[in-house]
């Protein structure tokens, strides 16, 4: 008889009724059964109750009555799990042979725990297993209790721990600070949260704790201590001091193209917050300009520090990059990184700093004095090109040593400041190199001029702009007459250096056939339009080759006192008369130069000897905190200050209106005039008489010997019969001759036809010819201008060492015995 049907009621929660014959084979098995282990009926009859639910000792033969107890019984649910379940044991007494029932067996229902083992079980799992640690002090701030994961922090048993403060086991300042915090939440009831930095007495390495501190109190509101919640995030902040030092990194490295200044900031970003010693070494070819061989270096290297950073004791002490160069050994530190070009990182212990710190003495006591534990050295790598080795270093001060994470971020930090570096370099290279071109084209010296007195000055422009193209110049023309030039090329680098090299040597060029100022800058601006087609032609359009430029343009004579200028979209120049009074010239305003179409226009003017003339370009008088305006009237108060000499004068007035120095590059030219006493100069008009050349020849030679010239007479005498028959001949009147005594004797014949003169090559037989020949090699230079009525030739002959009386102060005249 089967009794597999036998209690087919759904109880819920489910119990299971078991019933086995007197073998123990399972002859009954109900739904709840089912329900609660796993197995059908269909499974589960006629299998031993023993083997199917493990209940092995189970006695079948027990007549006293029922029995209860709580076995572990396989439960099969997918999971296979082991439950331990109440069953209950009953025996049938009475009914027939083996086959008949012999138990009964009541599984289960599992038991339910009580609401109070759950908060137990919950409170248990808080307080030991939570992800933070917690510890428990009482109102005199001592430990009390503490979790496992706290104990695992802190390294302290809990025998060791109890009773004792938390500054007792956690060392630096904010442990102080954090326990004067808990003490604040036991006397205001309010939770206390904060980030603690320090290092616990278990470990060497220092940790940075997420904490808070809530008040405990009882049933009454009475507080009975301080509940501490701790969470180590050290991890977390490494992480955002690394990325807050790339971010600082990124901001501040970098901002000139300066490389000691470059160099400085490096170091002032990494100290304190990364080492506390860090030192910029770059090659020496490099500082010279030279181009280091890609990869790595091997062998000894010499390098130059550029920037050097220490902080010890609280002190900061910087490290000037002068002068301070030196060869490092190829064993040591910085030429092993050059040679593998690898980061690598050293303790003082090891054999590699013990050898280069036993090189030198001083060096050893400097590692001793500041404690030194702990070496990083970065190769300086950028565009493929090693530059040099960056240092970094802590002491006692910094006790953790650096970690493969701290190479990580040292090589991000050099990695940012080597582009930088890099720049820097390559812009010095290029503005050395500018200066040099521009200084090569610049005057090295005025030389000195009879007819004025001269001091300049020149100031480039900052480095962030870069070498500017202004210039001047001070040109020396026939008749003793002086050209001043001031001009600014648009733009800065090399090409507005070599532009402003073209300029100048096309000024000086055009200077030389003597046209007037607004001639000359005519011709000077069709040069520019033509030079900047060119360019523009070659460099494929390149804004940076176009050629724009102001120039102003100047020619005084000594003998007249008259000064006729012209400016091409340049400032006008100052003028300071002999009494003090200062202004501004008025001359027309013309375009700059490299727009064509706009005629230029000269102005004429008299200057009294004594007259102060200033010209300069805008770097000198314009600026960002103020208007044009001011510094046009502050440059012409400096120019009417005291001063002992004309040198004197112009460094007052450069300090005056760039104390703090040009941010544009910015030339000055100061020019004090002079008269040639006329006793100098001998003026004779010529008939158009062939007659006349003889009486004209007479009266030259008795004004050399007036003036003490007696051995010049005879080349004289050659050169006025030469040009005042050739006036005669094929010139036209009115026909003037002039003598001019000073450094050289000039001879000067004027008529009223314009056609230029030219030196030809005569043949053995012609009967002329020779007259411009003879003129050329007898005197130190010849040639010819232009005047509104006609045309002048002119030549100048060298004078006897000890012609004539001498001049104390190399102007004023002095009357021939």
């Amino acid at each position: 008889m089967a009794y597999s049907t036998l209690g087919a009621m759904d109880w819920s929660p489910p119990i299971a009724l078991v019933v086995t014959d007197r073998r123990g084979l399972v002859i009954g098995w109900n739904a709840g059964a089912e329900r609660l282990l796993g197995h059908t009926a269909a499974e589960a009859l006629r299998q031993p109750v023993a083997k199917l639910l493990g209940l092995e000792d189970l006695d079948h033969e027990d007549t006293d009555g029922p029995g209860e107890r709580h076995s572990v019984i396989p439960v099969r649910d997918g999971a296979d799990r082991l439950l331990t379940l109440p069953v209950s044991h009953h025996s049938v007494v009475g009914c027939g042979d083996e086959t008949g029932p012999g138990s009964v067996l009541l599984i289960g229902p599992p038991p339910v725990p009580s609401p109070l083992r759950e908060r137990e079980a919950l409170s248990s799992w808080a307080l030991e297993s939570a992800p933070m640690a917690l510890t428990v002090y009482d109102t005199d701030l001592r430990c009390v209790w503490q979790s496992e994961r706290m104990r695992r922090l802190s390294g302290i048993p809990d025998e060791q721990r109890r009773g004792r403060r938390l500054t007792d086991v956690l060392t630096g300042p904010d442990a102080v600070e954090w326990e004067e915090r808990m003490r604040l939440a036991l006397l205001t009831g309010e939770e206390q949260v904060g980030e603690v930095k320090g290092r616990v007495l278990a470990e060497s390495a220092h940790r940075v704790l997420s904490v808070s501190a809530t008040p405990l109190r009882d049933s009454r509101g009475q507080t009975l201590g301080v509940c501490t919640t701790v969470t180590d995030v050290t991890q977390a902040s490494r992480d955002r001091e690394r990325l807050a030092l790339l971010n600082d990194a990124s901001v501040r490295i970098g901002s000139t193209l300066d490389l000691p200044q470059t160099g400085r900031e490096l170091t002032e970003v990494v100290v304190p917050r990364f080492c506390n010693f860090a030192r910029v070494d770059l090659l020496e070819l490099l500082l010279r300009g030279d181009e280091p061989i890609p990869g790595p270096i091997a062998g000894a290297v010499r390098m130059r520090r550029i920037a050097e950073l220490t902080l010890f004791q609280g002190v900061t002490e910087v490290q000037d990059a002068a002068d301070d160069s030196d060869v490092y050994l190829a064993n040591s530190p910085a030429a092993l990184c050059l040679a593998s070009g690898r980061p690598a990182v050293y303790r003082t212990t090891d054999p590699v700093i013990r050898a280069w710190a036993a090189e030198s003495p001083a060096r050893q006591a400097k590692i001793a004095r500041f404690e030194t534990h702990s070496w990083m050295l970065v190769p300086v790598r950028a565009r493929g090109t090693m530059l040099g080795v960056v240092m970094f270093v802590r002491n006692r001060e910094t006790p953790d040593f650096f970690e493969p994470e701290d190479l990580s971020l040292a090589e991000d930090l050099v990695a940012r400041a080597a582009v930088c570096l890099d720049n820097a370099r390559r812009f010095t290279r290029e503005r050395t190199a500018a200066l040099a071109l521009q200084r090569s084209l610049l005057p090295q010296r005025l030389p000195p001029q009879s007819a004025v007195q001269v001091a300049s000055r020149y100031l480039p422009a900052s480095p962030n702009l870069g070498v500017g193209g202004d210039w001047f110049d001070v040109i020396h023309l026939s008749g003793e007459r002086v050209a001043l030039v001031v001009g600014d090329v648009v733009g800065h680098g090399i090409h507005a250096a070599a532009a402003m090299g073209r300029l100048r040597t096309a000024v000086r060029t055009l200077a030389d056939v003597d046209p007037t100022p607004d001639e000359l800058l005519t011709r000077l601006d069709d040069l520019v339009i033509q030079l900047s087609a060119e360019s523009g032609g070659d460099l494929g359009g390149d804004p940076a080759s176009d050629i724009g430029a102001t120039c102003l343009y100047a020619v005084y004579d000594p003998v007249s006192g008259r000064c006729s200028l012209a400016r091409a979209g340049h400032p006008v120049p100052a003028l300071v008369a002999p009494d003090g009074s200062a202004g501004f010239l008025e001359v027309p305003a013309g375009p700059p130069l490299g727009l064509g179409g706009v005629p230029f226009e000269s102005v004429e003017t008299t200057l009294e000897p004594g007259s102060l003339l200033a010209l300069f370009t805008d770097g000198l008088v314009e600026s960002r905190q103020h208007d044009l305006d001011v510094g046009v009237e502050a440059l012409r108060r400096a120019l009417t200050a005291p001063a002992d000499s004309l040198e004197h004068l112009c460094d007052q007035v450069v300090r005056t209106l760039l104390p703090n120095g040009p941010a544009d590059d910015a030339a000055l030219l100061l020019v004090r005039t002079r008269a040639l006493d006329t006793r100098r100069v001998a003026v004779w008009d010529v008939a158009a008489d062939p007659a006349a050349v003889a009486g004209v020849r007479a009266e030259s030679l008795r004004r050399l010997e007036s003036w003490g010239l007696e051995e010049a007479a005879f080349v004289t005498e050659l050169v006025v019969s030469e040009l005042v028959t050739n006036a005669i001949r094929y010139g036209g009147s009115p026909i003037q001759l002039r003598l001019i005594y000073d450094q050289v004797l000039t001879c000067e014949v004027s008529d009223a036809n314009s056609a230029a003169p030219h030196m030809r090559r005569a043949r053995s037989f012609d009967e002329g010819g020779r007259g411009l020949l003879l003129v050329a090699q007898l005197t130190q230079r010849w040639g010819s201008r232009q005047t509104s009525t006609g045309k002048t030739i002119w030549c100048e002959q060298a004078l006897p060492a000890e012609s004539g009386p001498v001049r104390s102060d190399g102007w004023e005249p002095v009357e021939a015995a």
